[in-house]
């Protein structure tokens, strides 16, 4: 009768679905209970109920903080206001549509010397020098700062907030060459070297794939200890060469040459479809790398994919860089790239991979072939941005930001 009665209540809405609601907890034999789920008519059994509590636990003093300093700076709004934090010039967070955009709307550091103040520092790359179809990257960091004045720092269903729990700051963008690659990758391996150097974490907003050499190589410079990478893509980004260059497909031939980065802790998620060049693979066999398909993902599951990436990106490592291509994800939902490829990540997979890597911790992270002149309504440049702040909230929500500290034992060289 129970059965029957949830069916029937099923199809009922509004004032009768309360009634029959009422008829149904009355059938209800004393003591009955549905262990397989929760009860559901006991809300209060949710996840979304116990974040909603989770809240209170968070504090408010940076947020306070900018809002008086919103006024000091933005001069107190009109008389006719009620609310007297809106100051007469926008400054903070609010509103979204308003300001000058850094990234998530965090302090803009002019004077690099600064960065070691932070705990994380965003950093974009303006580059497509690398690119072997469609150019536009070197416009993806503009176009995911943009997208993300569409934020807050408060994650609802984690139960943080990045502006009361870590420090950010947005450095800018590395001075490129557009015309000569190795010139861009100096450039790039010195940036990323001066603020890991401090001990801050990297945050790399990209610019084709052809940077995760230089960026590597740059946090690779400051330390003795081994890095281990983990790399989620469409495509195998090994080869020596493309074109008779180190383009975008290229990237981690030579970061795997680098004498701290071991091709055994190199592991590459998503790799497949009808885009991975043949001359990359005999480079993945010859060097042992570890590469799951799109097929792994499927028969294995992501919780499995991730707890074997790990396993092998650690193994002997001091700690793992994550590089995110953006066409991993499937191209249905990331059409401003340069290489899409149908067949790749759901959003929902491509965020639990993330949070399941980065919060084990990261010495650094790059998003790549952001292009947004290729997107619509920006959202790739979105895609790119969740994937940035779910890594950061998966590393504060489990304690291990600024875990990386310790490998930097050498100081900053420039090229």
């Amino acid at each position: 009768p129970n059965k029957l009665a949830l069916l029937y209540l099923s199809t009922m809405s509004g004032q009768s679905f309360r009634i029959g609601r009422t008829v149904f907890q009355q059938l209800k034999k004393p003591g009955q209970t549905r262990a397989h789920h929760p009860d559901p008519f006991s809300p209060k059994n949710t996840l979304g109920w116990k974040a909603a509590l989770k809240e209170a636990d968070i504090p408010r003093t940076r947020f306070e903080a900018e809002l008086l300093e919103g006024i000091r700076l933005g001069l107190p709004g009109a008389s006719s206001i009620d609310d007297k934090t809106i100051p007469t010039f926008s400054r903070g967070e609010l509103p979204h549509f308003a300001g000058i955009n850094t990234f998530l709307k965090a302090p803009y550091i002019e004077d690099a010397n600064d960065v070691g103040k932070y705990d994380a520092a965003v950093v974009g790359v303006p580059f497509d020098g690398g690119c072997t179809y469609r150019p536009g990257t070197r416009f993806g960091p503009q176009g995911i700062r943009r997208i993300s004045a569409l934020y807050t720092p408060y994650n609802y269903e984690k139960g943080i907030d990045l502006r009361e729990q870590m420090t950010l700051c947005d450095i800018g963008d590395v001075f490129t060459i557009p015309a000569n690659i190795e010139k861009s990758f100096d450039q790039i391996s010195n940036a990323v070297a001066h603020i890991a150097a401090t001990g801050c974490m990297p945050i790399i907003l990209g610019g084709d794939h052809s940077i995760g050499y230089p960026t590597v190589r740059g946090i690779a410079s400051v330390t003795s200890k081994n890095i281990g990478i983990i790399h989620v893509d469409r495509h195998a980004d090994i080869q020596e060469k493309d074109l008779d260059e180190r383009m975008h497909t290229t990237p981690y031939f030579h970061a795997t040459l680098l004498p701290n980065v071991n091709p055994k802790n190199l592991v590459q998620i998503g790799i497949g479809g009808w885009q991975v060049p043949r001359a990359a693979v005999p480079v993945m066999v010859e060097r042992n790398t570890n590469i799951f398909t799109m097929d792994d993902v499927e028969q294995l599951g992501m919780d499995k994919i991730a707890e074997m990436a790990l396993e092998r990106a650690w193994d002997g490592c001091d700690a793992v860089y994550m590089s995110y291509d953006i066409d991993s994800i499937e191209a249905a939902f990331v059409p401003g790239t340069g290489w899409p490829e149908p067949g790749g990540l759901l959003p929902r997979e491509a965020l639990k991979l993330v949070g399941l890597v980065a919060k084990e911790g990261l010495c650094g992270m790059e998003v790549v072939e952001v292009s947004p002149p290729y997107d619509h309504a920006d959202i790739t440049s979105l895609m790119a941005l969740r994937i940035v702040v779910d890594a950061l909230g998966a590393m504060v929500s489990h304690g291990t930001m600024g875990k990386h500290k310790h490998i930097i034992d050498k100081p900053f060289v420039p090229i």
